[in-house]
């Protein structure tokens, strides 16, 4: 499976999804004595820990067949380029899936945490630091709703993300130049259960 046929795959998926019509991940606990001795994942998702996103329900996909890394925020770091990287050269996965969502409360957070005035523990304002040079800005905007502002700087900072991605590691970049990975970038709406894909994708 290539890139753009594990990407079509997850859009599937997610359009099942959309209509009510899933299944697989119940399906496929049948299957679990046979994962025992492995797994091959077709897709890596790079998501936030928001409860609203289940991933493996959103792509209506079984088990094995992603490998998920979930933080609050969908932020990279060290520890997040690891197990990204550890996915692709172990499994060879040849897509990478960057999982922002709307109303994401860590985006919130980092949009308002100069206006609130509030102190965060220093773990929750790592995160914050990792999301503000990526939104910084939107942040500056003062001209739209803060609906507009919230939507704009996720979709920057699931970008943000896909870059830190693209360039946070050698092995990925090769992988990347030999045409044997993809990373890209997406959006779910709590709203509809769609996921909206970056433009870029087929380039």
């Amino acid at each position: 499976m290539n890139s753009y046929e594990a990407l079509s795959r997850l859009v599937k998926g997610n359009e099942r999804f959309v209509r009510g019509d899933i299944g697989n991940l119940s399906s496929s606990a049948m299957n679990r004595p046979v994962m025992v001795d492995g797994q091959s994942p077709f897709a890596v998702i790079l998501g936030c820990s928001d409860s609203r996103v289940p991933v493996e329900i959103v792509f209506d996909q079984g088990l094995g067949d992603l490998f998920i890394v979930r933080v609050a925020g969908n932020i990279v770091a060290p520890s997040q380029i690891g197990s990204v990287e550890f996915a692709v050269e172990q499994f060879g996965a040849p897509l990478v899936v960057v999982l922002g969502h709307s109303h994401c409360g860590a985006i919130d957070a980092t949009l308002n945490f100069d206006e609130n005035g509030k102190t965060l523990s220093p773990n929750l304002s790592f995160i914050v630091e990792r999301i503000r040079p990526g939104i910084s800005e939107v942040m500056k905007m003062r001209d739209c709703s803060d609906a507009e502002r919230t939507a704009r700087a996720v979709r920057a900072n699931v970008q943000a993300s896909v870059e830190h991605l693209k360039h946070g590691s050698q092995a990925m970049e090769q992988f990347i130049s030999d045409g044997k990975l993809l990373i890209v970038g997406a959006e779910y709406s709590l709203q509809t259960g769609q996921v909206e894909f970056h433009h870029g994708v087929d380039e």
